[in-house]
């Protein structure tokens, strides 16, 4: 990995490795965090949370978002709760975002990243770069696994490199009342096994974002997101009530 450093030797580089040490003489580093669990347990609310808390310790910090269900560059939650914020792009480098910040005069002593499990695996390596080079300390919040029940790539390598991994303590339940942690894709009442990673949906606003696939006959237009437990989402068991309110819904 190519550390900020090297690819700028420049000693005036705002983001140059920072030289502080603690009392001790250890070399002050920042921690990258993955908070993670499945749709509807509190993410988005915890790193709003997160966020007011530092802010009112007079730490400075930036909100940063990939593919967030309101399908604008902010961090959303379900309960109401929502702040603007900066959308990270397939390409972008995390590093020269924050170098960006600093040249303008904007330090930062940490980062809030939602909707983390979108982020590429370099994506993930540039925070932990970030925590590393420059004492940031790096929040992510994210769902663990796609509708298949597989591992996102993001959400992979933040379990690979994370300095603490915390799942999200809001119990969320399938319908039979067992803990559900499957988010399941939904279509025409069943449970989709195949179709792109990637398919935000919103509670409120119907379309965020389309699949790249076009309907077909097996893949109709609209699409919700069902927690289910491992039993019914394995079984493809939606309950006796498919159609709840409040489910996520793609059309």
């Amino acid at each position: 990995m190519t550390t900020l450093g090297d690819s700028d030797p420049d000693p005036t580089d705002a983001l140059s490795p920072l030289p502080s040490r603690n009392a001790t003489g250890t070399p002050v580093r920042g921690r990258l965090r993955f908070c993670y669990g499945p749709m509807d347990c509190g993410k988005s609310t915890l790193a709003l949370q997160i966020d007011h808390n530092h802010a009112r310790q007079g730490r400075r910090g930036l909100l940063l978002v990939r593919h967030d269900r309101s399908g604008e560059p902010r961090i959303s939650s379900r309960i109401g709760i929502t702040r603007r914020a900066t959308e990270v792009g397939e390409d972008t480098d995390l590093r020269q975002l924050i170098r960006h910040q600093w040249v303008a005069g904007r330090h930062l002593d940490y980062l809030i990243v939602d909707e983390a499990q979108f982020l590429s695996a370099a994506q993930v390596e540039q925070l932990a770069e970030l925590a590393d080079e420059v004492a940031l300390d790096v929040y992510c919040f994210g769902i663990a696994t796609d509708f298949r029940s597989r591992l996102f790539p993001g959400a992979r390598r933040l379990f690979e490199l994370a300095d603490e991994l915390q799942p999200v303590q809001v119990e969320v339940l399938c319908w039979c009342g067992a803990p559900g942690r499957f988010n399941a894709r939904v279509a025409g009442g069943e449970v989709l096994r195949e179709g792109d990673t990637v398919a935000v949906a919103d509670t409120f606003s119907g379309v965020v974002e389309k699949t790249n696939s076009p309907p077909s006959d097996t893949e109709p237009a609209t699409i919700r997101y069902q927690v289910l437990c491992r039993r019914h989402f394995r079984l493809g068991d939606l309950g006796p009530a498919a159609a709840r309110h409040g489910q996520l819904r793609l059309t």
